[in-house]
């Protein structure tokens, strides 16, 4: 690495190599450089429209077992902070993009993308048309893909092993990512507070639960900004269990989390909130929001290519009010099958009219489907954390009133 005008340069090394590939199932090969490890790897393949936020992204547990590709031209010019990983590890199979940027410009940047992707074992692949892979996944859904960067391997039977990986449909992929063991998460927002309507005081202690499927460390910031206690517990918790706290009076809500794979597949969670939604205040976010929808009865389904980015347009019906939110999901709440099982849709995708949102009428139970925790990103919907705040104090279902945002003064 170099020192050029002030910012980090990091210079071509042979590590690089060109004629790595990407094989996807329908018979299509990319070709281009290989940065990051050099090793194989498949997954589903997805894209990401954001123009910035791939640090967060390629930690989210939700990217578990998929290759990400970016639309954004350029990648990386801004490093790796420590302060913005939304887990413990990388969580993508694979990184795909245009163009990998060689100057780090960031001063809060410990690393090079590069050599944090290499230290991680995840490959990544540059110099591709990454246009063209997007618009082929528009077109055709999401698809099985694998990285090579192995030249002796032919490129028919890169295609055959992309078709023999497990499709995401029937994946349990939350108990591979979930917490395994209960603990407690204490770290705010701090400098990212930004807008706070609701916060509990220390004589309030709101405690919550929080059923870990691969959760953003970002969701619980939110929670502990507003001084609740977040006590994150295992995803497959027994219903008995989170009763009881809730009996004794020392847990005040249930938290469902973001996580990947097909919710369907989370038999035993789906079985838990079945017996305790209603009894204890519950908020869910992404997968949370899926599997709360299927414990009332509500089917969920595949969606072609899925919601990934930062510029997804929602409005909330109960308010009229629309939002710019960050969404990252392969999978939808079937709005026939919820309206059905008691729901009532709070949130529409504006794009597609898909279910974004959902509340029990008669019961303290609501979630979305998109990430009102975005940093980066929009933080338009960060109000939600206050309505649950709000629900946990009245024990009632979520209204427009609970959806208010906080007042920001200006100038």
């Amino acid at each position: 690495m170099t020192r050029h005008g002030g910012y980090d340069v990091l210079a071509e090394a042979g590590d690089r190599p060109r004629g790595v590939r990407l094989a996807l199932e329908n018979g299509a090969i990319f070709e281009g450089r290989g940065f990051g490890a050099a090793v194989a790897s498949g997954g589903e393949v997805v894209f990401n429209t954001a123009l910035c936020g791939y640090q967060e992204a390629l930690t989210d547990p939700s990217y578990t077992g998929q290759i990400l590709v970016m639309t954004a031209a350029e990648i990386g010019n801004y490093g790796v902070s420590e302060e913005d990983v939304e887990s413990g590890e990388v969580a993508v199979a694979g990184f795909v993009i245009r163009d990998h940027s060689r100057i780090r410009s960031n001063h809060r940047a410990h690393e090079h993308l590069h050599r944090w992707l290499a230290s991680a074992g995840v490959p990544g692949l540059e110099d591709v048309d990454t246009r063209a892979i997007v618009r082929m996944l528009r077109s055709e859904g999401a698809m099985r893909g694998v990285i090579e960067p192995d030249p002796s391997v032919s490129d028919a039977d890169l295609v055959a092993r992309a078709r023999g990986l497990d499709s995401m449909s029937g994946c349990n992929l939350a108990a591979s990512v979930g917490a395994t063991d209960p603990g407690v998460f204490a770290e705010p927002l701090g400098d990212w507070s930004g807008a706070v309507g609701e916060r509990a005081s220390d004589e309030e202690r709101l405690v919550v639960l929080a059923l870990d499927c691969g959760a953003k460390r970002n969701i619980y910031r939110h929670l502990v900004e507003r001084g609740c206690e977040v006590r994150f517990i295992p995803h497959d918790t027994p219903a008995a269990d989170l009763r009881s706290a809730f009996a004794s009076g020392e847990v005040h809500g249930l938290f469902v989390s973001n996580g990947p794979g097909d919710p369907a597949a989370v038999q035993t969670t789906i079985a838990t909130l079945r017996e305790v939604a209603g009894e204890i205040p519950t908020f869910g976010i992404c997968l949370g929001h899926q599997l709360l929808a299927l414990a009332l009865g509500a089917t969920t389904y595949k969606l072609k290519f899925g919601h990934r980015g930062a510029n997804q347009p929602v409005r909330n019906e109960l308010t009229g009010r629309v939002e710019i939110t960050s969404q990252n999901h392969g999978f939808c709440v079937d709005e026939v099958s919820l309206a059905k099982a008691g729901g009532e849709v709070t949130h529409r995708h504006l794009n597609d009219s898909t279910v974004a949102g959902f509340r029990d009428p008669k019961r303290p139970v609501f979630s979305v489907q998109y990430h009102p925790e975005a940093s980066p990103g929009p933080h338009d919907s960060s109000y939600l954390f206050d309505a649950f705040i709000r629900m946990m104090r009245h024990g009632g279902p979520v209204t427009a009133i609970d959806f208010a945002m906080p007042e920001v003064a200006v100038g």
